[in-house]
């Protein structure tokens, strides 16, 4: 069982009284629910935040990995139905950017519910998604990968112990990714607002700005210094643009 939650998808960070609104975090390859811990309560008293628990690792460590983007999108919608009554807005980081993406799509044709707001990190557009299977040669590819993207997985690698847990996950997240091509945007019934590091090394601003095609209610984008990971270093800064995106219209 999650923290918060009967769901075993979904951490959940629960407010004092009924939210206004939910933010679920989806997290990147590899990622788990606890690379968001310090964002629990970081958006206001009315704003709980939810945290996806993917398969094979943490909590989950025992169980297999999903194997492809859309089976983790298919599960959370399915695991946040009770949750709809509440506006949801969603942030993906780099693969979790993918699954955001086909989460929406779910919940607007089977729940009829469309997101409040689509935050994508660090993550092509849909229509221009080209395979990444450097990752596919072998563990010491994969890992050699990880440790050029950045970020706390990366650290991990150093210990051989930790490294032999978190190895399956990275394996088929990574997968899952190389496997997720190009294919015709459907466009979204929610805003979608984009970010990006100035210095990632694979995605370019002008990949995150092609979102505002699948994007009729608006798009926005920001670039943040740092690179696939700026939002371990810059934190602060994107944590303050987002609450400002939650907080009530006015």
């Amino acid at each position: 069982m999650a923290l918060g939650t009967t769901s075993i998808w979904l951490r959940r960070y629960a407010t004092a009284a009924p939210p206004r609104l939910r933010l679920l975090c989806l997290p990147h390859a590899g990622g788990s629910a606890g690379f968001f811990h310090d964002w629990r309560h970081a958006f206001g008293d009315d704003v709980e935040v939810l945290a996806a628990r993917y398969p094979g690792r943490q909590e989950r460590i025992a169980e297999e990995p999903l194997t492809s983007i859309e089976e983790l999108a298919d599960a959370l919608a399915d695991e946040l139905v009770p949750y709809l009554g509440t506006p949801l807005a969603v942030f993906g980081h780099s693969m979790g950017a993918s699954v955001g993406y086909e989460l929406a799509l779910r919940l607007e044709a089977r729940h009829h519910t469309a997101l409040d707001l689509l935050m994508v990190s660090c993550r092509k557009a849909p229509h221009l998604l080209t395979p990444r299977t450097a990752a596919l040669g072998g563990d010491t590819a994969l890992l050699d990968e990880v440790r050029r993207l950045g970020g706390t997985d990366a650290a991990l690698l150093d210990d051989e112990d930790l490294r032999e847990l978190v190895l399956p996950a990275l394996r088929t997240d990574f997968a899952a990714v190389a496997r997720y091509t190009a294919r015709p945007g459907v466009p979204l019934g929610c805003p979608v607002a984009g970010y990006v590091g100035a210095d990632d090394p694979d995605i370019r601003a002008d990949d995150v700005a092609a979102w505002a095609s699948l994007a009729p209610k608006g798009f926005d984008l920001t670039v943040l210094p740092g690179g696939h990971f700026y939002l371990m270093d810059r934190r602060d800064d994107l944590v303050r643009d987002i609450r400002a995106r939650l907080a009530p219209k006015r």
